[in-house]
């Protein structure tokens, strides 16, 4: 039996087709990560705010160790502390709703990881503390719109609960920010 090479290129590239996941969802679940009973909407709420909290812990921790200020060291303390909580709050909501948040952080949150982990002393300070107003800002806003958008009761009542405590931390980023920038 002869098989001419462009039947079998068509047969390839159908097969492949089928078994490649479908976008969306299916390469979510392939890449560990499941939505469960959630929407899309709030599941991607449920994984922006999962990442957010790693990165925010592991930028604590970062500036525990590096810290140059005081002010920038207690603000890690409180940030390792304050969004360890949050994700394990976030974790046991994901587990009810059959959800799988993810594990790794995004291509960004490691760039700004890997760029912090690469400052010293008072420029550490300088770009932990700009970093922490920007992403702060950022939460702010995302956890504002989700307590209006969220459709999961659960999910919702975490961003309502969470919601102050960002609000508090964009504050004493800032204030760390100011504190920063006039030590000599």
């Amino acid at each position: 039996m002869k098989i001419h090479k462009h039947t079998m290129i068509a047969a390839v590239t159908g097969l492949t087709l089928l078994l490649a996941p479908a976008g969306g969802r299916a390469a979510d679940e392939q890449a560990g990560e499941q939505r469960g009973q959630l929407s899309e909407r709030d599941y991607k709420f449920l994984k922006e705010a999962a990442r957010a909290n790693q990165t925010e812990i592991q930028l604590g921790e970062l500036a525990r160790q590096k810290g140059n200020s005081q002010s920038v060291r207690n603000f890690g303390e409180k940030m390792v502390t304050d969004h360890s909580k949050a994700l394990d709050e976030l974790k046991r909501i994901a587990s009810q709703k059959g959800a799988t948040p993810p594990a790794t952080l995004s291509h960004g949150e490691r760039s700004s990881l890997e760029h912090l982990t690469k400052a010293t002393g008072k420029d550490f300070d300088k770009a932990y503390a700009s970093d922490m107003v920007k992403d702060h800002k950022k939460d702010v806003k995302e956890f504002e719109d989700a307590s209006k958008d969220l459709k999961d009761p659960d999910l919702k009542a975490f961003a309502d609960k969470t919601l102050p405590t960002l609000q508090e931390h964009l504050r004493m980023a800032q204030d760390m920010e100011s504190t920063v920038k006039s030590e000599k």
